[in-house]
């Protein structure tokens, strides 16, 4: 999702545009370039008024805009929205409210949605951490999902990774007593520092000893599947809100 590195096919966006050196505010995303095919572009047509949700400074209305009260999980980067569309599929009691800002992403999610005919994700094309500020009341998310974002490998792009201190603040303060955030990483020193940063927010709990078995909701993406295959390793870190 950078110039460091290919993206994965379902990784979160990075924290910070490239060629910003010293960002003066978080940014859950990265730009990309990329073209629409003509199946997102229908899909973003037919789709699009039932799945969508525009970025609003106000709280988002949960029975409004799904049609139900039911729990709410974030997932902040979806990529092509392939593990987005498993996970809502064998998760139904939840609510998933998904952030991504790259179009042939958000319309590939749109046409799964079609295709599978699943019906509790909606979308915000938005940056995460506006939709966090604004639209998600303190105490109101179930969980947060952080798959794979962008790594920075570089040491002197690592201020740029989203999984810092002031992000998980916010996150944690969004989050109702025994909600969760669930970030995965292919890249070991990036999973040291989501137990690191993670370990030191007060208000969350590690809900293993150290890294965490991969829960079974999440999916093995092609990406991770080939990755695994050469030899590289997976980290699931999951911390609960006390």
């Amino acid at each position: 999702m950078t110039a460091e590195a290919p993206a994965p096919a379902d990784a979160a966006p990075s924290a910070v545009p490239e060629g910003v050196a010293h960002p003066k505010t978080i940014k859950s995303f990265v730009r990309r370039a990329g073209r629409t095919t003509t199946g997102q572009a229908k899909a973003f047509a037919d789709l699009g008024p039932r799945y969508l949700v525009p970025f609003r400074r106000a709280p988002i209305d949960v029975a409004a805009t799904w049609g139900r009260v039911a729990p709410v999980v974030l997932e902040i980067g979806f990529g092509m929205g392939e593990a987005t569309a498993h996970i809502a599929g064998v998760m139904p009691e939840t609510n998933f409210l998904c952030c991504e800002v790259h179009e042939p992403g958000v319309g590939a999610l749109l046409k799964r949605i079609g295709e599978q005919e699943i019906g509790n994700i909606r979308i915000v094309q938005h940056d995460a951490v506006e939709v966090i500020d604004h639209m998600l009341p303190d105490g109101s998310l179930a969980g947060v999902h952080i798959f794979f974002p962008d790594p920075w490998h570089k040491t002197k792009h690592n201020k740029r990774r989203l999984v810092q201190p002031p992000f998980v603040q916010k996150l944690a303060r969004k989050l109702a007593a025994g909600g969760y955030i669930h970030c995965a990483t292919d890249w070991q020193p990036y999973a040291a520092q989501m137990l690191e940063v993670l370990g030191a927010q007060p208000l969350l709990a590690n809900t293993a000893e150290g890294y965490a078995p991969k829960p079974g909701y999440r999916p093995l993406t092609k990406f991770e599947r080939r990755g695994l295959r050469l030899g590289h390793g997976v980290w699931d870190v999951v911390f609960k809100r006390r």
